[in-house]
């Protein structure tokens, strides 16, 4: 009876705190108000001539917003809507915090009267249009993640899971919690869940203030309705929401509370909903039919395109929207609505700026993280095959080769060079260009810093990175003949996978500084190419005024170690085997050009390598990140 009834005490502990966790959405722990006056934001565009005459043109300025302001309060879903080109975008990141180029953004832009901060950063989320997931991941894993990476410390793992399971059910995505995200090329949930399962990333910092980019793109009505519906649900509990949304159905036009409508960069109208038809009615802009689906009616003006006068010119019909509504928005009603709405919701947002998780807590999510998410290409059967039967080919080629044959085992050591050096560095080229846009949604909502996300990821790959490697060493040592004890065989095997460490740094620094696939593959390719040519092996006549590139070349420093795990100065071979003349193998040409000589001071270069090329990769991550970091927006 005792176990029963602690049983159902716990069951009972476990429904309260689940109840707990479902009703968190309920209402914001912050009420925001957003305020923007005459926000503008320009773009240089670079021209050139034609074919004939490439002379190039001085850069042309185009204003992509030109003042727009507008107000919304806590409890308010605003729509801002636009034909394509139209700003829609640039305004939602503008005000957002997320704009790249924010030199060239202007105006002022408050949140409870004050500029954008680190707190009010940590209240925002933020969903853009394009979803940006681990393909391998399940959406229960995708959320958890995200919950252990962005909620406090305060939380028990346990809550934390909860929380997640929490968003899940208000977005209903628990019937395909257990299914991958997928891909591209990979099947997984379906556009919509996609959609969802991004606005649920950003609900788990129950945001007060959420923006979101065309979230209803590509869906059907149904769908989109649901999202819509959602959301609506979400503003009515105290949170501040702003979409774009580029051809809303009539059912989704009337969940709005308010509406921006913009063309060409300018605003036709700012205000309610329910006023929008009246509004363009008082300037002489009525609607054929009442039945007809007002965002149709307004987004056909913004178009410039009057419902059924297909001779009316476009440009002189936005020209006067536009007119007719600056007059408008610069009445003292509008001005004074604003002022209101502004001091109604006046109070300081407070807080600190400190990470909602150590470091190291930080560092073991994201390692695991990665290790799930690419547990498929890690250790994937083509690559284990394909080592393999490198391996064995290799170890073929060169079966039993013997000192004697001195031409023979050098050769070997070399492949063994290139081997270590060619794979990592190729394969790290591709790890920061795949996740870029990953790290850029993450970094700009202050989930983890970059140091802990840096040393998660590079880490996660040194399974692959030295198990591979490994393998071929083990099998082609062996078959080829080396020196068979296992003095030899750790050093050499020690040698080839810190080959691999230094040659996957070069191939971070290569892939963090270039960010794009195809360049850094073909920079990677020429200074390995320009290493291996100089290292010794290939030419030992090089030329002086260009030999000095040995001494920055991984491929010599890592040879010269090869050389000396196998063989000692002292040592002799057969030189000629017609007469039985012996040589000593440090005079062995191939050998002599590189020296069996100052292995420590090979060792300390290559270290020095390893830490400086993952430093350099570090710093160049580190733009992705202040390329997105908070703004603050001034008046100018």
């Amino acid at each position: 009876m005792e176990t029963d009834e602690m049983e159902n005490m716990e069951v009972e502990a476990k429904n309260q705190t689940e109840h707990k966790f479902k009703d968190i959405f309920k209402k914001a722990k912050l009420l925001v108000t957003l305020k923007f006056e005459d926000v503008k934001h320009q773009i240089r565009i670079n021209t050139r001539g034609g074919f004939c005459f490439k002379q190039e043109k001085k850069p042309e300025e185009k204003l992509i917003l030109k003042g727009v302001s507008g107000a919304v309060s806590p409890g308010e879903l605003l729509a801002i809507l636009g034909p394509s080109g139209s700003g829609k975008t640039t305004l939602l990141k503008a005000l957002g915090g997320r704009v790249i180029d924010r030199n060239n953004t202007t105006g002022k832009i408050t949140y409870n009267g004050k500029p954008f901060s680190a707190t009010m950063n940590r209240k925002t989320g933020f969903v853009a249009q394009t979803s940006v997931f681990y393909p391998h991941l399940t959406v229960t894993e995708t959320l958890v993640f995200t919950a252990l990476l962005l909620l406090p410390d305060s939380l028990t793992k346990r809550e934390k899971i909860l929380y997640a399971e929490a968003v899940m059910d208000q977005l209903g995505l628990t019937r395909c919690k257990d299914t991958i995200v997928g891909g591209n090329f990979i099947r997984g949930i379906s556009g919509g869940e996609k959609k969802r399962l991004s606005i649920g990333q950003e609900l788990l910092i129950n945001p007060s203030l959420l923006f979101l980019d065309e979230p209803t793109s590509g869906l059907d009505s149904t769908i989109a309705k649901q999202i819509v519906l959602s959301l609506w649900r979400l503003a009515k509990g105290g949170r501040t929401i702003l979409m774009t949304i580029h051809q809303p159905s009539s059912s989704l036009f009337y969940m709005f509370n308010k509406l921006l409508l913009l063309s060409e960069g300018s605003s036709l109208y700012f205000g309610n909903r329910e006023d929008v038809m009246n509004y363009f009615s008082s300037i002489g802009f009525v609607p054929p039919s009442v039945a007809m689906n007002p965002s149709d009616f307004i987004l056909d003006l913004a178009n410039g395109v009057l419902p059924g006068d297909s001779k009316q010119d476009g440009k002189a019909v936005i020209q006067t929207l536009v007119s007719a509504y600056r007059e408008q928005s610069l009445s003292d009603k509008l001005k004074s609505e604003l002022q209101n709405m502004e001091n109604h919701y006046d109070h300081i947002v407070t807080g600190n700026n400190k990470w909602r998780t150590t470091w190291w807590q930080q560092f073991s999510v994201l390692l695991k993280r990665g290790l799930k998410a690419r547990r498929h290409e890690s250790f994937s059967r083509l690559k284990i095959l394909q080592v393999l039967a490198v391996s064995f080919i290799t170890g073929l080629i060169w079966w039993q080769s013997s000192t004697a044959n001195i031409q023979d085992q050098v050769g070997l050591l070399f492949f063994y060079n290139r081997f270590g050096g060619f794979l990592p560095l190729f394969q790290a080229i591709f790890t920061f260009p795949h996740e870029r846009l990953m790290l850029e949604k993450e970094r700009s909502s202050g989930m983890y810093r970059l140091s802990s996300y840096f040393m998660a990821r590079t880490t996660a790959d040194l399974p692959m990175e030295l198990a591979l490697p490994t393998v071929f060493v083990v099998i082609t040592y062996w078959m080829g003949g080396l020196k068979p004890t296992s003095v030899n065989f750790f050093h050499t095997l020690s040698i080839v996978l810190y080959t691999a460490l230094v040659a996957q740094s070069l191939g971070l620094a290569i892939g963090a500084v270039v960010m794009k696939q195809r360049i850094a593959t073909a920079i990677g390719s020429d200074i390995m190419l320009t290493f291996l040519l100089t290292g010794g092996f290939l030419v030992q006549d090089v030329p002086g005024f260009i030999s000095w590139i040995k001494y920055l070349s991984l491929t010599h420093y890592s040879y010269k170690l090869l050389l000396i795990s196998q063989y000692k100065p002292d040592e002799i071979y057969v030189c000629d085997s017609n007469n039985n003349v012996t040589c000593l193998v440090e005079e062995y040409l191939r050998i002599k050009f590189v020296g069996l000589h100052q292995q420590f001071l090979c060792v300390f270069a290559l270290a020095l390598m390893l830490i400086g090329f993952r430093l350099v990769a570090y710093i160049a991550l580190m733009r992705v990140g202040v390329t997105h970091q908070i703004h603050r927006q001034t008046t100018r």
